[in-house]
């Protein structure tokens, strides 16, 4: 097993603002939800926020003999061994805007987490765009494992391909909690998914189902733009199944690679140093579903996003 230890960095400071509030969030155990008596808190204007935000996104459906779908991954040793797997993407995107493959995955044995207890970004100290915070606890994980079966076949995720996958658009529905100024997308409780059991948005349709007359074996992404305010405690979460990246402005922010149970991990937007306040930035969200047993999705940020455009599909019929 290799544990990271953690050699921290000297960054300049952003701003007072945003150094202060991101300390203060740490220790409090907040993430950014805000209060409903101050609006600015949550990250978003004071003028009449809107009560829901939806966002269009591409899935993509995939033969069910995808080597890399209704796979058991692999650790190091050989032996089965689904969970969380870090480093399967490169820290950047590539000029097309999609993941790149890095490597088969590391299997996560200890998560990195705040001093909150909350998830965040595994191997957080070796990126040099990411603040780590003296009170963050350092992970680990195991040698190389198995999570995935090629950068050819992973190349396949998030691009059509023909005779591959076929793709549609879908939107989904993130309705803003008053409560915490937070916006929420949660297969549990949206009108539409929670009567599914889960999030298949695509029962019945492209390739069909393929269990349990559900159409897993998927992958979904999202593209879009926000604005950052420094020092307002802005986040955005992902709770749910399988894999998810999350990329900001083109850097990794949230990796939960692999065939795992139920996971969260959170970016608190303090933390990237690279960021200016009032300035707009790119959001890029990336999903897959890749097993039979659940398909589990939620998000919930304070940040305003906005599609950043309609995205092209071709439904791609043999």
């Amino acid at each position: 097993m290799q544990h990271h230890i953690n050699h921290r960095r000297t960054t300049p400071c952003r701003s007072l603002a945003a150094s202060l509030a991101l300390l203060a969030a740490s220790a409090s155990g907040s993430t950014g939800v805000g209060t409903p008596d101050h609006a600015d808190q949550s990250g978003i204007s004071d003028a009449a926020p809107p009560a829901q935000i939806v966002l269009t996104g591409v899935v993509r459906d995939f033969r069910a003999d995808h080597p890399d779908f209704q796979r058991m991954s692999r650790n190091a040793a050989g032996s089965t061994a689904g969970g969380l797997y870090a480093r399967m993407v490169q820290d950047e995107l590539g000029p097309d805007g999609k993941p790149v493959f890095r490597s088969k995955g590391y299997r996560v044995t200890s998560q990195w987490r705040n001093a909150a207890g909350k998830s965040i970004l595994p191997f957080a100290q070796d990126k040099p765009y990411y603040d780590v915070l003296p009170s963050d606890q350092m992970g680990a994980t195991e040698p190389l494992g198995d999570a995935v079966e090629s950068a050819q076949t992973f190349h396949q995720w998030y691009r059509d391909v023909p005779g591959v996958n076929m793709s549609k658009q879908i939107p989904i529905t993130l309705v803003r909690n008053a409560e915490t100024g937070t916006y929420v997308f949660d297969d549990r409780t949206d009108p539409h998914y929670a009567q599914l059991g889960g999030f298949f948005p695509i029962n019945d349709d492209l390739y069909g189902n393929y269990e349990n007359n559900r159409n897993y074996h998927f992958t979904f992404e999202l593209d879009t733009t926000f604005t950052y305010h420094a020092g307002q405690n802005q986040t955005f979460t992902f709770d749910g199944d399988d894999d998810v990246w999350v990329f900001i402005d083109g850097k990794l922010v949230i990796d939960l690679g692999g065939l795992h149970n139920r996971m969260e991990q959170t970016v608190e937007l303090d933390r990237l140093n690279w960021l200016e306040d009032g300035r707009s930035y790119s959001l890029k969200f990336f999903f897959a579903e890749r097993h039979t047993s659940d398909s589990n999705f939620r998000m919930e940020t304070n940040m305003d996003l906005r599609n950043a455009r309609l995205p092209m599909t071709a439904a791609l019929y043999d």
